[in-house]
């Protein structure tokens, strides 16, 4: 039996094999860092996403459909996050990207958008437009996203 191809780990691995041979000036390091350049494109369009190769995100990122994720260059994106399909972490006017605690859950056609800092385990509704800071423990749900407190 051919084990399944899990098409978001190797794009993560890509990005992360980027990260470490960027600085890398000889001519080993420049041709690693060509090799997992060529590695991030080609698994950017097959999953049809765009994670910026720049982007500061863990190893352990889930991205369980990982079709039409967005995620700009200055993102930060905790240990343990989840991102579903469609999702974009972004920037708006002031040009300053969003930072994701750990373990948040980040749902399908979700936007979160700007200078704001997501908390640890934090949910973020499906198709939710997050403008602002979501705390510890909470959901933000809705356009514009409002937050509930879990108990």
């Amino acid at each position: 039996m051919r084990p399944k191809v899990r098409s978001h780990v190797i794009l993560v691995k890509s990005i992360l094999d980027y990260q470490r041979f960027v600085s890398r000036t000889d001519w080993l390091g420049k041709g690693l860092k060509l090799y997992a350049s060529l590695r991030h494109k080609f698994w950017s369009t097959i999953t049809a996403s765009d994670i910026h190769r720049l982007a500061s995100i863990c190893a352990d990122l889930d991205l369980p459909h990982p079709t039409g994720i967005v995620v700009h260059q200055n993102a930060i994106i905790g240990p343990r996050c989840v991102l579903m399909q469609q999702v974009t972490i972004g920037i708006v006017a002031s040009g300053i990207a969003p930072v994701l605690g750990s373990d948040v859950y980040v749902g399908a056609g979700a936007k979160v958008l700007g200078g704001i800092h997501i908390g640890n385990r934090a949910w973020i509704g499906a198709n939710a437009v997050v403008l602002e800071d979501v705390p510890d423990d909470c959901t933000a749900v809705g356009i514009p996203a409002r937050i509930i407190h879990r108990i």
